[in-house]
């Protein structure tokens, strides 16, 4: 299992100078990959570009850049580009958001997502490969029938003919696109605890595609607090938790609330949202189960934290991607160098 630095997207309180450091220091540490998100603020190619030329040897990946965002040939050429400037180390991950962020921000329809990504993938990976692109879709028709345009082939030569895409998944189906036609999968709330019942949709599209788990690479979010009160720690991740099963889409479409459902947590997670759409978010935290964040999350003290990276290694993560929860940047510092030093303790690091 490798490490992997999720930075999430810039915040209030947050800078890139901050940001580029701890890139910097997990590229120092030997982390494998450091990702960048967007919601509708900052976005993630701009910050990706700008970390490419100040490291070395980390990968740089989206999670994610959004499908509705950008026309499919648009992601194959910054995904290319950002290749090229940083030595063939980019990841390219995709996620469709949601219905509110894509109707409401890109004005996209949200409609027949899966569709939608399996074309867009699709295009993505012949432009990338410097084929013609000439696509014949429901969702997607290049060139454009009974007009000037004609297929096009990417105008310069990116290090490599293939980027590794990533998909963004929560529900089964999702999950099975992912394993079917991407590389790995970027997930959120990942719990060993319940990771099988999420893996078999994997195997099911990767034995759709005729291929096997081996080599997917499976990436989940997980939240860091290290400190030796555990209960203490779980505090700074109840608010980012009820922010997604309470009020992250609305009450009749929100995947995070549906996976903690199906997670076995329904009437705590039915509590949240009811609590956090009416805008009581302090109790909609409160109302967050111990358990659904200790079992999404890495906290504690660095033993209680390397026994748990067992767990997910023998829960078939492949990619650990922390995502810090500290005060300032000098205490994200050591939470990556103590992360580091865990995973070494837990002896499943490669």
């Amino acid at each position: 299992m490798r490490l992997g630095l999720n930075l999430g997207y810039q915040t209030a309180w947050s800078t890139p100078a901050g940001y580029l450091a701890l890139a910097q220091e997990a590229d120092r540490l030997g982390y494998s990959v450091v990702w960048a998100a967007e919601a509708y603020g900052s976005d993630s190619p701009s910050m990706l570009a700008w970390m490419a030329g100040q490291t070395e040897r980390i990968d740089l990946g989206s999670a994610v850049m959004q499908i509705p965002a950008r026309t499919p040939a648009m992601t194959a050429m910054t995904a290319a580009t950002i290749d090229a400037l940083s030595g063939g180390r980019f990841r390219l991950g995709l996620g469709v958001s949601g219905p509110q962020v894509s109707e409401g921000w890109h004005g996209v329809r949200f409609a027949k997502p899966l569709a939608r990504t399996r074309e867009y993938v699709d295009i993505v990976k012949l432009a990338v490969a410097r084929k013609e692109v000439a696509y014949d879709g429901a969702h997607y028709t290049l060139p454009l029938p009974d007009g000037p345009g004609k297929a096009l082939r990417l105008g310069f030569h990116p290090p490599r003919a293939h980027i590794p895409v990533y998909l963004a998944a929560v529900g089964p189906k999702n999950l099975e696109l992912a394993g079917e036609i991407a590389d790995g999968w970027l997930a959120v709330f990942y719990s060993p605890e319940f990771a099988e019942e999420q893996l078999a949709s994997v195997r099911a599209g990767r034995a759709r595609a005729g291929k096997e788990l081996a080599g997917f690479d499976v990436v989940p979010s997980v939240p860091v607090v290290v400190g030796d009160d555990v209960a203490a720690c779980a505090e700074l991740v109840r608010w980012y938790a009820a922010l997604y099963v309470g009020g992250m889409g609305s009450r009749q479409q929100n995947f995070y609330n549906q996976l903690a459902t199906r997670m076995g947590y329904g009437d705590a997670a039915r509590q949240v949202q009811d609590l956090y759409l009416a805008k009581q978010q302090r109790d909609a935290a409160a109302a967050v189960p111990m358990e659904f964040i200790d079992r999404t999350s890495l906290l504690g003290p660095k033993e209680r934290i390397a026994e748990r990276m067992r767990e997910y290694a023998a829960a078939g993560v492949t990619t650990l991607s922390v995502t810090l929860f500290v005060a300032d940047r000098e205490s994200g510092v050591l939470t990556l160098r103590t992360v580091a030093e865990a995973l070494d303790l837990s002896g499943v690091g490669e």
